[in-house]
């Protein structure tokens, strides 16, 4: 509680509904990932969802890693402080994400986000991950089909939508491949 009256890690109106709202719908997306997933990159990971949990979630496996890369220093801090009090197997990259994608180089298996931006941002920003074999795991809301038609205008996207397990309106857009149109 004390980081979040610091930092405004989440909505306060969702803190009574903290292990639905925040935890659980991050935990789904473990349901749409490989099999043998083991590293994960979280783009802008502020509160910590959905890295903290995943990683959590695969502390067994061996060779499990989740990268948050989370542009805000005061949330990067918080990130830090939850990894070494979790021991999650995360590291925490304090940049913006067009920089760490640019320079990152190892294998990943699924690159996510979770309010972050529009899919077309994410996109532009995961592309380079989702054509070396990544999948791309980001939760939406109710407009989800206006951000499909307004990314596919720049993207031809190998995509699917699932129906979210913690909320009606929600679903989780898995994207298995992108090229870009020619504009």
């Amino acid at each position: 509680m004390l980081w979040q009256q610091k930092t405004n890690l989440v909505s306060y109106s969702t803190l009574p509904h903290l292990w639905t709202r925040h935890i659980a719908d991050s935990l789904q997306l473990l349901d749409h990932a490989p099999k043998d997933a083991r590293v994960w990159i979280d783009f802008g990971s502020g509160g910590g969802f959905p890295a903290i949990p995943i990683a959590c979630a695969l502390a067994a496996k061996a060779g499990a890693m989740v990268h948050l890369v989370e542009s805000n220093s005061k949330k990067a801090a918080f990130l830090r402080e939850a990894v070494r009090v979790t021991g999650a197997p995360a590291r925490v990259h304090a940049e913006r994400v067009e920089n760490f994608v640019e320079s990152y180089g190892d294998k990943v298996d699924v690159v996510s986000a979770r309010a972050l931006a529009p899919l077309k941002t994410l996109c532009d920003q995961a592309f380079p991950l989702i054509a070396r074999g990544a999948v791309g795991l980001f939760p939406k809301g109710q407009d989800v089909e206006v951000e499909l038609t307004e990314a596919a205008k720049y993207w031809m996207i190998e995509a699917s939508t699932a129906p979210s397990k913690t909320s009606p309106e929600g679903c989780v857009v898995v994207v298995r491949g992108l090229r870009r149109l020619d504009r």
